[in-house]
């Protein structure tokens, strides 16, 4: 699979499954907020490929219903999710602007308030 097929294939399963999953996971773990701020960036066309590409595969693996340790193992489903996303964040830390993170925290208060259903 070459970098770019791969590139397409986790921005579309991003597309298709995040936002379905942060929902899922919106008070359960502690870097909702991260990832939120870390989609806006990945979205976001003045980031440069290389950094987009390294978002979009943590993402994608946050986003996948199968991986390491199931998410459903309570105490310890999302900690290969967390390790994941915090190297992606470490990478990308300098291009996840002040926008994202506002944005994350707009979409975070909307769903806080949004009825449950």
């Amino acid at each position: 699979m070459t970098d770019l097929t791969r590139f397409e294939s986790d921005q579309k399963r991003v597309r298709e499954g995040f936002w379905q999953k942060a929902r899922r996971t919106l008070g359960k773990v502690p870097f909702t907020e991260d990832a939120v701020a870390a989609f806006y960036c990945a979205t976001d066309t003045a980031t440069p490929l290389p950094i987009r590409a390294t978002l979009f595969g943590a993402l994608a693996y946050f986003v996948m219903p199968f991986d390491i340790i199931p998410d459903f193992i309570a105490g310890l489903g999302y900690t290969d999710d967390a390790a994941v996303l915090l190297a992606a964040f470490t990478a990308a830390a300098s291009h996840i602007t002040e926008m994202h993170r506002q944005r994350a925290r707009a979409w975070l208060l909307k769903e806080q308030d949004a009825p449950p259903g």
